[in-house]
C-alpha cells in the first residue's frame, strides 16, 4: 500500500512541475514531421537542452495526441536524457507509468530498466539492481532480443562490480555477438566491459587486444564515442603492466571527455590509477591530489567501489610518513565509512541477484531445456515415423522393382524364343483376310505390294514418316492406306511404323554386339525415332520390356 502512494505522489509531483509545459503548442513548422524527422533532430542537438526542447516537446504531445503508447515511452526518454539529474527518475516514472497503461511486457520492461540504468548512474546500485530485476522479469516474457540482450549487459556490470568476472565475461560474450551487426553504440559498449573484465582477471594481453579491436570496430561503426573509454580501459591496464607513465598519459587524455559526460565513476577510477601510477614511480606528492579527488567524490556524490576504498589505505600511509595526525583520523574514519557502505551494498547485491536474478534465469533456463527436450523428442517421434515410411516406399518399391525384373525376364525368354523359332524380323501383310469393300481390290493389292518392298528396303528407317508422305509415294491417298493397313495389320499406322522400328532394333541388337553398348539416344537415332521419350515408349509397348533390361539381357546371356 505505501509504495502505491509513494508512485501516486511522484506522478503527482510531475504533473506540478510539468504543468508549465502542458499548454505546448507545436510549431506550424513541425506539425507535419514524422517521429524519425523528430528524434534526428534531437540526437543532433544532444547537450543543447534549450534548443532541443521545442523537438523534445514536440515529439510528446504528437505521440500523446495520436495515443502512441511506444512512441510517448520515446519522448519521455528523450527528455529524460537532457533534464538535470534531479529531474531523470521522474521521467523513468513517467515512462513506467505509461508503460503500465500500454499493458505491453516489452515497453514496461524497457522503462523499468531505463530507471535501473539511471540509479545506477546515481551508484544507488541497489534500487538499480531492483529496477533491473522487474525489467528482467517483463522482458523475459517476450521475443524482444534488443531488451533481453540489454538487460543481460547491465547484469553483468552488476556482477562485475560484485567481483562475478567469468559469469559477467560470459555474460558480455553473447552481448558481443548479438549486438555487433544490430547496434553500434551497445557492441562497442559491451566491448569496453568486457575488457575490463579480462583486466580484472588478470588476462592484461586479452584486455589490450580487446581495447584495439574497440578502437578499429569504432572506425568501421563509424562512431567514436566510446575511444576515451576504450584510451581509459588501456590506462588501468598499463597500470597493471607497471608501464605507470603510459597509463598516467592514457588516463589524463581520457579524462576530459569522461568529466564531461559526468561519469563519476570512470572520472573517480581514472584519478585512483593516475594517483597509484604516481605513487609507484614513488612521486607521493604528486599522487596526493588525485587521492584526494578520488575522496571528494565519495564525500560528496556518494561514489566508491571495492577497489577505490585502498585510497584511504594509501593516504593514511602518507600522512603518516608527514607525521599528520589529523589526516591520519579523516582517512581512518573516510575508510570505515566505505567499508560499511560497500559491506551493506555488497550483502544486498548478493543476495538480490543470486535469489532474484539467478535463480529465476535458472528456473527460466530449466523450462527452455524442458521444451527442447520435448521438441527434440517430437523430432525424434518424426524421424522414426520418417524411417518407418522410408523403409515401406523402399520395401515397396524394392518389391515392385524385383516383380517388373521378373515379368521382365519372362517377356525376354519369350521374346527370344520368338526370335530363335520363327524369324519374324519383319511383318508379314495378313492377305489371307477378306477383300475391303469399299476398295477397289487392284488399288489394295498394288498398295499391299508396295508396303511389302517398303518393309524390305528398310524404308520405315526414315525419320520423320507420315501417312501422308508414305501415300503420296505409293501413289494413293492416305484415307485408303490407312484403311488397308488397320485391316491387313490391325495396327494404326503410327504403331505399324514404330513396330518395324523396334523389330529392326530387337534383330540388330541380337546379331551386331557393337550396338549393345550404344545409349538409347542413339539407337533412337539409328532406327529414325524423333526422340529418345518416344523410342523407349515403343520399345516397352512392343516389347514388354524396357530397352536397357533387353540389352542388359542380351549380354549377360551372350546370345
Amino acid at each position: 500500500m505505501n509504495q502505491k502512494k509513494i508512485y501516486l505522489l511522484l506522478c503527482v509531483i510531475s504533473q506540478i512541475i510539468y504543468a508549465q509545459k502542458s499548454n505546448f503548442k507545436i510549431p506550424d513548422s513541425l506539425k507535419n514531421k514524422n517521429f524519425n524527422y523528430l528524434d534526428d533532430k534531437i540526437y543532433n542537438l544532444r547537450g543543447d537542452s534549450a534548443t532541443a526542447s521545442v523537438y523534445l516537446y514536440t515529439y510528446l504531445h504528437k505521440a500523446k495526441k495520436e495515443q502512441n503508447w511506444k512512441e510517448i515511452i520515446n519522448g519521455y526518454q528523450n527528455i529524460l536524457h537532457e533534464s538535470p539529474e534531479s529531474l531523470k527518475l521522474i521521467y523513468a516514472d513517467s515512462m513506467i507509468y505509461v508503460a503500465k497503461k500500454s499493458k505491453v511486457y516489452a515497453l514496461v520492461g524497457s522503462s523499468y530498466l531505463s530507471k535501473g540504468i539511471i540509479y545506477y548512474g546515481k551508484n544507488q546500485l541497489q534500487n538499480a539492481l531492483d529496477n533491473y530485476i522487474i525489467a528482467n522479469n517483463f522482458i523475459s516474457r517476450t521475443n524482444d532480443e534488443y531488451l533481453i540482450y540489454k538487460t543481460k549487459y547491465n547484469i553483468a556490470i552488476i556482477k562485475t562490480y560484485l567481483g562475478y568476472y567469468d559469469e559477467a565475461i560470459s555474460l558480455l560474450l553473447e552481448c558481443v555477438g548479438y549486438f555487433k551487426d544490430k547496434n553500434p553504440r551497445p557492441y562497442l559498449n559491451s566491448l569496453h566491459s568486457l575488457g575490463l573484465c579480462y583486466n580484472r582477471i588478470g588476462n592484461y594481453g586479452l584486455c589490450s587486444q580487446t581495447n584495439t579491436l574497440g578502437f578499429s570496430e569504432s572506425i568501421r561503426v563509424d562512431n567514436n564515442e566510446m575511444n576515451p573509454y576504450f584510451t581509459h580501459s588501456e590506462g588501468v591496464n598499463q597500470y597493471f603492466k607497471n608501464n605507470y607513465r603510459t597509463a598516467i598519459t592514457n588516463l589524463n587524455l581520457a579524462l576530459p571527455i569522461i568529466i564531461k559526460n559526468k561519469d563519476l565513476a570512470s572520472e573517480s577510477i581514472a584519478y585512483f590509477y593516475i594517483g597509484k601510477s604516481f605513487w609507484h614511480l614513488k612521486k607521493y606528492d604528486l599522487a596526493l591530489p588525485f587521492f584526494q579527488k578520488v575522496d571528494h567524490i565519495f564525500k560528496d556524490k556518494g561514489y566508491i567501489n571495492p577497489d577505490l576504498r585502498e585510497v584511504y589505505e594509501l593516504l593514511i600511509k602518507y600522512y603518516k610518513t608527514k607525521d599528520n595526525l589529523e589526516g591520519q583520523l579523516y582517512c581512518i574514519d573516510q575508510l570505515l565509512k566505505a567499508d560499511n557502505y560497500l559491506n551493506e551494498s555488497y550483502k544486498y547485491l548478493v543476495s538480490k541477484i543470486h535469489k532474484e536474478y539467478n535463480t529465476k534465469e535458472l528456473l527460466f533456463e530449466k523450462e527452455k531445456i524442458h521444451a527442447k527436450f520435448l521438441k527434440e523428442k517430437q523430432h525424434v517421434y518424426f524421424f522414426i515415423g520418417l524411417v518407418i515410411i522410408l523403409f515401406i516406399i523402399s520395401f515397396f518399391l524394392t518389391y515392385r522393382h524385383l516383380k517388373t525384373r521378373r515379368l521382365y525376364k519372362q517377356k525376354f525368354d519369350e521374346l527370344i524364343l520368338r526370335i530363335n523359332s520363327d524369324n519374324k524380323s519383319k511383318p508379314k501383310i495378313k492377305s489371307e483376310k477378306n477383300q475391303i469393300l469399299d476398295i477397289n481390290p487392284e488399288t489394295a493389292a498394288n498398295i499391299l505390294k508396295q508396303l511389302k518392298k517398303f518393309e524390305h528396303d528398310q524404308k520405315f528407317l526414315e525419320k520423320d514418316l507420315t501417312l501422308s508422305k508414305l501415300a503420296v509415294r505409293f501413289k494413293s491417298n492416305p484415307k485408303y492406306l490407312s484403311i488397308i493397313i488397320a485391316h491387313y495389320r490391325d495396327k494404326s499406322f503410327s504403331k505399324y511404323i514404330n513396330d518395324l522400328k523396334i523389330d529392326y532394333l530387337v534383330n540388330l541388337l541380337k546379331t551386331e554386339k557393337r550396338f549393345r553398348g550404344y545409349s538409347n539416344s542413339a539407337l533412337a537415332e539409328e532406327a529414325g525415332f524423333t526422340s529418345t521419350q518416344r523410342f523407349a515408349h515403343a520399345f516397352l509397348s512392343k516389347t514388354e520390356i524396357s530397352a536397357t533390361y533387353f540389352i542388359e539381357q542380351i549380354k549377360k546371356e551372350k546370345i
